[in-house]
């Protein structure tokens, strides 16, 4: 599943924060700028992912 969101982030004292404009309840932090990507991926799939069985179908629709 490939998806492009947008993430807004910013550096606090010890970490980079960021959260989604699409999701906003998805919010992770990193100690880098790369282990913060690295944790909003997982936590976007995570999210969508959530009470989903393994052998589930993608299909795209027009909305």
């Amino acid at each position: 599943m490939n998806a492009k969101l947008t993430m807004i982030y910013w550096k606090s004292k010890k970490f980079w924060l960021g959260r989604l404009v699409e999701h906003p309840d998805i919010m992770t932090q990193g100690r880098t700028l790369r282990e913060l990507e690295e944790n909003m991926r997982d936590a976007y799939q995570l999210m969508i992912l959530e009470d989903v069985p393994e052998n589930y179908a993608v299909k795209e629709i027009a909305v």
